[in-house]
């Protein structure tokens, strides 16, 4: 459906321009936007390489296990349905940890794994659990430490302080987070007491009270 939308857009766009005399225009837009792109794409190159080579050092050196250590405790109230040994565990804290030096490029990959994983946990394979509402609202708001891919596309584009904008980024992402996890805790209670059998309660206390008497 995306992938229809985008190409109506597009029909749309060079018949109206053909239709107003502005199809030139289009037509250098077109080759500036792609020139543009392959620019901004080999000037992350260099900053992506970078950290991808830092996280695989902090893998080799034993510094990733002790940081998915550290937020196994975190992890595991986030995603309280999800068994402590389950796979998906590893990928969910790959995923965070990549988020949190802002390698969305290295971390989609894991989230996507971890999806996969969590749906073999998925009694219905139609419908999303908890856990996968979880994780994609903590990976969409996740807190990020260093901005790496908004840092190298401001030194591509000549900043004169690219880094000026981690302080911002953290408070941001971190009110974005806490947000995404108090609508989760939010929904999840909410969806507890929706499915709740009627009567419950009333029938717990019942049977306590004749079994005194």
């Amino acid at each position: 459906m995306i992938n229809v939308i985008w190409m109506g857009m597009i029909l749309v766009g060079f018949v109206f321009a053909a239709v107003s005399g502005n199809i030139d225009s289009v037509t250098k837009a077109a080759f500036d936007g792609a020139q543009t792109g392959v620019t901004v794409s080999f000037g992350l190159i260099s900053v992506l390489v970078f950290w991808l080579g830092m996280m695989r050092l902090a893998e080799d050196s034993g510094m990733l296990a002790k940081v998915a250590k550290l937020m196994g405790p975190v992890v595991r109230f986030l995603f309280p349905d999800v068994p402590k040994n389950h796979p998906a565990m590893g990928y969910i804290l790959s995923n965070m940890s990549a988020n949190l030096f802002g390698l969305g490029n290295a971390a989609t990959p894991m989230g996507i794994k971890a999806m996969q994983e969590l749906q073999k946990l998925n009694p219905d394979k139609d419908t999303a659990t908890p856990a996968m509402c979880t994780l994609l609202a903590l990976n969409t708001a996740s807190i990020t430490i260093i901005p790496t891919t908004l840092i190298a596309i401001r030194m591509n584009f000549q900043s004169a302080s690219p880094t000026e904008i981690v302080g911002t980024t953290l408070l941001a992402t971190a009110v974005a987070t806490m947000a995404a996890i108090l609508a989760d805790r939010w929904y999840r209670a909410r969806t507890i007491r929706k499915n709740k059998p009627p009567g419950v309660g009333k029938g717990l206390s019942s049977t306590t009270v004749s079994g005194e008497g």
